[in-house]
């Protein structure tokens, strides 16, 4: 009964919290454990080792399965503007399309002042790639 309760919570958790599917393959691997071991009564020991194994099973080909994610790359410089400073190498907040957005400085060794106007020239993941104004135009 533990591993059917176990594996029903863990199905439900991928509900509320989105892991990528994770939590949903470990709640898979307990309800596989809780068959076998209707079927074949084991020490706990052993059940434990097989949903381990399972769940690494299971989360490394489900992740494999999943479509890769595309990369949008921005084509031309567009204005926005730093909310907070940004320090070299460190990120910091800029408001660009009307949403504030994770961003660092593409040249690591310059640091952007707070509500400056800046051009996003890229993007790595949700992190904005971003050179200040005064860089551009010189």
């Amino acid at each position: 009964m533990f591993w059917l309760a176990a594996g029903a919570m863990l199905c439900l958790v991928e509900l509320f919290v989105p892991t990528a599917f994770t939590t949903f393959m470990m709640g898979l691997s307990a309800l596989v454990v809780a068959l076998v071991a209707m079927l074949l009564p084991s020490l706990i020991g052993v059940q434990v080792a097989l949903w381990m194994a399972l769940s690494v099973t299971f989360v490394f080909l489900s992740h494999r399965l999943m479509p890769k994610r595309k990369v949008s790359t921005i084509e031309d410089a567009t204005e926005g503007q730093t909310l907070t400073e940004i320090l070299p190498g460190q990120p910091g907040r800029v408001l660009y399309e009307g949403s504030s957005w994770r961003a660092r400085c593409g040249d690591e060794k310059l640091a952007i002042a707070p509500n400056q106007k800046v051009y996003v020239v890229g993007r790595e993941g949700t992190t904005l790639i971003v050179l200040p104004e005064n860089l551009l135009h010189t």
